[in-house]
C-alpha cells in the first residue's frame, strides 16, 4: 500500500502543469535578442475534438470540451507564475441561438438571422489605448465597406482577468466580436462567405500596419491588433491563459444558451518561446501538437509560389491586384502551427476539402509502400511537386464546423486516442481520460495510426474511414494520367555516353594515378577521414554513408584548415 501510494503520488506530480525557466514580466513573445531567436519557436502541447454526430447543438458538448481542456492543463505549460499559461482556447461550431441573444442584447439587432441569414462573427484582439482601438475599428469598417460587406455592429467581449498572473494581464488585449453582413451582389459575391472573410482579414491586417507605420510592433513580436477568428461557421476563444482558466475568464462559454455540436480545445506548451495571446490555439481552422521542423523551407517555398498564385482566385473573379493583398501568406510573427494553419485556410478556401489539404501537407510514407493502391499513389507523386511535406513529430487536429477530424505524421510521432459512443458522441484527444465515457455505451474506439487520416462527418453523421475518404479524394482527378504525362525519374533517362569511366581510368593508372590525386584533394580541403568515412562508402555501396550523432571538429568558418563547401553548412535540428 505505501508504494502504490507513493508511486500515486508521483504521477499526480507529473501531471502538474510543466514551468519553464522565463522572465518574470518579459511576456507576449520578443524581438531578436541574444541567442533568443523567435524563428526557433516550436510547440507541444494537448488538442482535442468533441462532436455530436447528430449535429445539434448542446450544453453538454461545451461543458464536457471545457473540462476536457482544463484536465490537459498537465500539457500546457507556465511560467514564473503559476497562474500565467503559455496559452489555451477553444473553437466552436458558431452557437447560434447565443449570438442571436447577444446581438439582441448588446449590439441592437432584433433578429439577427432575418437581418443576414449567412452573417458571419469576428473575434478580434484589438489594443488596449482607447485612440489607437479606435482608428483599427474604423481601418475594419472601411475595408469591410470596400469590400461589399456590411458591419451590423459591434461588442465587448466580457472577460475576468483577475485570475490571471501579471504576466498575462500585463500584455492582455481589448477583445471586441464583430457581426457582418457579407457582399450579396457584384464579383466578391461569387465568393463564399467565408472567402470574404479571408480577403477582408488579410487586407485590413496590412491596412492598419500600413498606417500605424514604425508604431506598429515588429513582425518578429507578437499583434495587438489580431483577428482571432472571422467566419460564418465557427468562432475561436483563446488567450495567453491556463487550460483551466478559459471558462472563468470569458463569460460568454458559461452562458447556458451558448451550445454547440462541435467543441476543438488546445492546451499550449511552447518549448523555447515566451508566449503570447495572438500565439495561443486553435488558429482559424487547427491545433497542433508537435513541431514542424522544415518550416523555413516550407515558409520561403510559399514565399516562391506568391508570384503564380493568382489562378485559383481567377476563377472566382478576383484579380491580381486583390490577390496581392494577401500576401505574405506565411506570417513573420506567428508560429510554425501559426503558419501552417495560414496554408491550410488559403488551400481550403481555393477549393480543396480539408482532407485533401491534410493529405497534400502531411502525406503518409507512400514512396515505398507496396501495398498503397495506384490512384492513391499517383495523387501523392502528382501532389509532391505542388507542395513539400510539413514535416515534424505532429497530431494536427483541425475543422471548419462542417468536418473535423485529425492526422499524424508518417512515423506516428504523437499520440491520439478516439471514441465514439451510442448516443452519437465522438470525443478524440491527445490522451484518454480527459472526458468522462462509461464503458457500456462505447460502441467504436481506436487510436491514430501514422499518417491517417480520423474524419468526422458531421453532414453524413458518421466517422469516415481513413481508406474511404482517401479513395474518394485520389479518384476526384486523373492524377496517374497527369504523372505519366508530365513526369519522369532519372531511371528513365538513356544512359550517359561517356569515353571512359572515372572507375576504369583510376584502375589503369594504378597506384600511382591515385597518389597524383593528393595535392588536388588536399587543396580542395579533402582529409584521410573524408575519404575513409564517407567517400569509401559511398563508392563501395552506392549509398550515403551513416554516422552517429556528434561533430567535435571546429567550425569550419573558424577552422585554420581548408573545408570544403558543405562543411560550412549545417541542417537544422529539432527543438523538442
Amino acid at each position: 500500500a505505501g508504494a502504490a501510494g507513493a508511486r500515486r503520488k508521483q504521477l499526480l506530480a507529473q501531471r502538474q502543469p510543466r514551468r519553464k525557466a522565463a522572465v518574470c514580466g518579459h511576456s507576449g513573445g520578443g524581438a531578436e535578442r541574444g541567442l533568443y531567436d523567435p524563428a526557433m519557436d516550436t510547440d507541444a502541447c494537448g488538442v482535442g475534438i468533441l462532436g455530436e454526430l447528430s449535429r445539434t447543438p448542446t450544453r453538454a458538448c461545451v461543458v464536457d470540451a471545457l473540462e476536457m481542456l482544463a484536465r490537459m492543463q498537465h500539457r500546457g505549460g507556465c511560467g514564473c507564475e503559476e497562474n500565467s499559461g503559455d496559452g489555451a482556447g477553444m473553437i466552436v461550431a458558431m452557437p447560434r441561438k447565443f449570438m442571436a441573444k447577444v446581438a439582441r442584447r448588446d449590439v441592437g439587432i432584433a433578429d439577427l438571422e432575418k437581418e443576414a441569414p449567412d452573417y458571419a462573427v469576428g473575434m478580434l484582439f484589438l489594443p488596449t489605448d482607447a485612440d489607437e482601438r479606435a482608428a483599427c475599428v474604423a481601418d475594419f469598417e472601411a475595408v469591410a465597406t470596400e469590400l461589399g460587406c456590411a458591419v451590423l455592429g459591434w461588442r465587448d467581449v466580457p472577460t475576468n482577468n483577475l485570475g490571471l498572473g501579471a504576466s498575462a494581464r500585463s500584455v492582455e488585449p481589448h477583445i471586441a466580436q464583430v457581426f457582418l453582413r457579407p457582399a450579396a451582389r457584384g464579383t466578391r459575391g461569387r465568393l463564399s462567405t467565408d472567402q470574404q472573410m479571408f480577403m477582408l482579414r488579410k487586407v485590413v491586417t496590412l491596412r492598419v500596419k500600413a498606417r500605424r507605420g514604425d508604431a506598429a510592433p515588429p513582425p518578429s513580436m507578437p499583434q495587438d491588433f489580431y483577428v482571432v477568428s472571422l467566419s460564418a461557421d465557427t468562432i475561436t476563444y483563446k488567450g495567453q491563459l491556463r487550460a483551466d482558466q478559459i471558462s472563468a475568464y470569458y463569460a460568454d462559454v458559461r452562458d447556458e444558451e451558448f451550445e454547440s455540436h462541435l467543441c476543438m480545445v488546445h492546451s499550449r506548451f511552447s518549448t523555447n518561446t515566451v508566449p503570447s495571446w495572438d500565439r495561443a490555439q486553435p488558429f482559424r481552422l487547427m491545433c497542433h501538437n508537435g513541431e514542424i521542423n522544415t518550416l523555413r523551407g516550407n515558409a520561403n517555398w510559399m514565399t516562391a509560389r506568391e508570384g503564380v498564385m493568382e489562378q485559383p482566385w481567377a476563377a472566382l473573379g478576383v484579380d491580381r491586384g486583390d490577390v496581392e493583398t494577401l500576401f505574405p501568406i506565411c506570417d513573420p510573427s506567428t508560429s510554425d502551427s501559426g503558419n501552417y494553419d495560414n496554408v491550410m485556410e488559403l488551400l481550403h478556401l481555393t477549393g480543396r476539402s480539408l482532407p485533401e489539404v491534410m493529405m497534400l501537407m502531411i502525406p503518409e510514407a507512400w514512396q515505398n509502400d507496396g501495398a498503397m493502391d495506384a490512384d492513391r499513389r499517383a495523387f501523392y507523386r502528382y501532389n509532391s511537386a505542388l507542395m513539400e511535406p510539413w514535416d515534424g513529430p505532429a497530431l494536427v487536429a483541425f475543422t471548419d464546423g462542417h468536418l473535423a477530424g485529425a492526422s499524424l505524421d508518417r512515423n506516428g510521432l504523437r499520440p491520439g486516442r478516439y471514441y465514439e459512443t451510442a448516443s452519437g458522441r465522438v470525443v478524440m484527444s491527445s490522451e484518454v481520460g480527459v472526458v468522462d465515457v462509461p464503458e457500456d455505451t462505447i460502441v467504436r474506439k481506436g487510436r491514430l495510426q501514422p499518417g491517417n487520416l480520423f474524419l468526422i462527418d458531421f453532414s453524413e453523421g458518421r466517422l469516415v474511414d481513413d481508406k474511404e475518404i482517401k479513395a474518394r479524394i485520389a479518384a476526384q482527378r486523373p492524377y496517374a494520367r497527369w504523372v505519366a504525362a508530365n513526369m519522369f525519374s532519372l531511371k528513365d533517362l538513356p544512359p550517359p555516353r561517356v569515353q571512359a569511366s572515372m572507375v576504369g581510368s583510376m584502375r589503369a593508372a594504378g597506384e600511382a594515378g591515385v597518389k597524383a590525386l593528393l595535392p588536388q584533394l588536399r587543396a580542395a580541403g579533402y582529409t584521410n577521414e573524408t575519404l575513409d568515412t564517407m567517400l569509401r562508402p559511398m563508392a563501395a555501396g552506392g549509398v550515403e554513408a551513416l554516422g552517429s550523432m556528434g561533430n567535435d571538429a571546429p567550425l569550419a568558418l573558424i577552422s585554420e584548415r581548408p573545408k570544403l563547401v558543405y562543411e560550412y553548412l549545417k541542417q537544422r535540428f529539432a527543438q523538442v
